[in-house]
């Protein structure tokens, strides 16, 4: 394992987050579901307890989008709403986090996701869906905005989009020419097993893009869930089963702790930035924002181990700055508070 590293080498970073020219270019594509959650009003009870909602807009890819661009990067989203209020507002809402909004479509004859989303007393978190189906679903692959996708440094992109025909295809064919034209490809599994039709569907899908992923993120319970129960931490259980030929970056994340990291030269850990918890929601796709808003811009990352650990802090710190705040969009940080708070480790 290599050093834990200091705060030193960060200030380097802004040389790849949008502080040089080249970041005009370094664009990130996210591709998938934006919707809205909808999150109790006080915490720590069941949705059923809740006595009242308040809604927040959401969605694993969009976060991403709008964590990146929060952070001084170029970012865009390409999926589908409902062509209804919600889906106008999330639209303009990615709008005025400066994300490139052309490749989203509006669907007359479907709505806006819902999503009801609750941390319980007992720390685990329960999801209600209202999708059947929405929107997002229902995006082809005629409706996909090809040069936008030509143009991505990046094209990432989460499992959701592989569970329903027509949008299954479409993450596919999106695949495909993100390659073909050059992208690296990044996969954060976001496992959301009530949306699944049965356990193994959901190991299947998510296992189906595997082999074509450049860089992969994957919780520690998304480890145990993949791989049939084998220890998370385990280095031989995820560099067997997890880590393919082709794969520049597998990262692990371990909240509060921080993150492991496996490239095929090396691996390690870098731990996490500690602060006091508000709410969770958004932590995770803020560290995917925080390492893939550097890894636009300084495409080699992965093979530079002092690099890729001071990138990893600085995502790590993006992940503890979020869960401050409630929400996610609303919570994701701009450069200068990370480096403030690194400032301080």
């Amino acid at each position: 394992m290599a050093d834990i590293p200091t705060s030193d080498g960060l200030k380097d970073l802004s040389l790849y987050s949008n502080g040089s020219p080249e970041a005009v270019n370094s664009l990130v594509v996210c591709f998938g579901e934006m919707l809205i959650d909808f999150v109790p009003s006080v915490s720590g009870v069941s949705l059923a307890e809740a006595p009242d909602f308040q809604k927040a807009p959401g969605g694993a890819p969009a976060n991403v989008a709008v964590g990146i661009s929060r952070l001084g990067g170029s970012s865009a989203f390409i999926g589908k709403v409902g062509d209804d209020e919600f889906g106008r507002m999330l639209a303009d809402i990615l709008k005025k986090n400066k994300v490139n909004n052309s490749g989203m479509r509006f669907d007359q004859n479907a709505r806006t996701a819902l999503a009801f989303v609750t941390l319980r007393a007992d720390g685990e978190r329960e999801f209600m869906f209202f999708r059947n189906p929405s929107a997002d679903m229902l995006l082809h692959e005629s409706e996909l905005d090809v040069n936008l996708i030509k143009q991505a440094s990046i094209f990432h992109y989460g499992s959701i989009s592989l569970i329903e025909e027509p949008c299954k295809s479409t993450h596919h064919a999106a695949m495909a020419l993100a390659k073909k034209s050059g992208s690296i490809l990044s996969y954060d599994v976001n496992l959301r097993l009530p949306l699944w039709p049965s356990e193994d569907a959901a190991r299947n899908g998510i296992m189906s893009i595997w082999d074509q992923s450049d860089v992969i993120k994957v919780s520690e319970d998304e480890i145990t869930f993949l791989t049939g129960g084998d220890d998370p931490y385990d280095d031989n259980v995820v560099l067997d089963k997890l880590f393919h030929p082709n794969l520049k970056l597998l990262l692990v994340s371990e909240g509060p702790n921080g993150c492991r990291y496996y490239t095929q030269q090396f691996k390690g850990r870098v731990p996490g930035v500690k602060v006091k918890p508000v709410d969770t929601t958004g932590a995770g796709d803020a560290f995917v924002g925080g390492i893939l808003s550097i890894l636009a811009s300084d495409t080699n990352l992965y093979k530079d181990e002092k690099r890729l650990r001071d990138a990893l802090l600085f995502a790590n710190a993006c992940g503890a700055l979020t869960v401050t705040k409630k929400g996610a969009i609303p919570a994701m940080p701009t450069r200068d508070e990370v480096h403030n708070i690194l400032k301080h480790e």
